[in-house]
This record gives structure tokens, sequence and C-alpha cells, in this order.
């Protein structure tokens, strides 16, 4: 699931909770779809829907950074889904509030 995009209030500095800006998360999962490809059935995969509102949620949760971000998505991914065998969620904050300038700040988390 590539670039879902949100606009979020994520920040160390109090300004940036206030303001809030674009975001970006990319999640991929390892998961045994074999029966899916089988049966064309969605309950032999996971529904890539169901996954981008949990990110969403996730999102909505303002936090100072967004290495805290990525791991709180990435749990709740691997608790809803205990079937994915391994996870890499990626944040993105696009335009940081840096001296210069820079397109995005981003972090990794796996699990």
């Amino acid at each position: 699931m590539e670039n879902m995009k949100f606009f979020a209030f994520h920040g160390a500095i109090p300004e940036e909770r206030i303001v809030g800006c674009t975001y970006t998360v990319t999640v991929k999962m390892d998961v045994d779809f074999s029966e899916a490809v089988k049966t064309d059935d969605l309950n032999g995969t996971i529904n890539y829907a169901d996954v981008f509102n949990l990110v969403k949620e996730e999102m909505k949760k303002p936090s100072n950074l967004i290495e805290h971000v990525a791991q709180r998505i990435l749990d709740v991914i691997k608790k809803t889904y205990p079937q994915v065998e391994a996870l890499e969620v990626r944040v993105s904050k696009h335009r940081p509030p840096v001296a210069g300038d820079m397109e995005r700040a981003t972090v990794v988390v796996n699990g």
C-alpha cells in the first residue's frame, strides 16, 4: 500500500501540532495469500481498505515523533492481522520545519 496521504498534526514543535502538514504512509506486508489466488475470495487475504482505515485512525492521534506514529501503525496492523509474516511501515513528513529546503523526512519501522 503505497503513499497513502493524510493531513495530520504531528511534531515536536508546538506550532506543528496546530498548523499540521501532509504525510504519506507506505505499508508493505508479507502475507500468504495463496488461498485467495486459488479461490478469488477476500477471506484468503487482507482487505487493504481495512488496513487503510487502521492507518487513518493512527494518523489522527497527534504525536511528537513520526517514529512513534510508525510504530503504532505497525503494532495495530500486527495485532489486527496476526497472519502478517513481515511488515514494514514508512511514514514521511512533507516539508519538515528545517532551516533549508527539504522535500520530506522519512522513518521506517519493521516487524
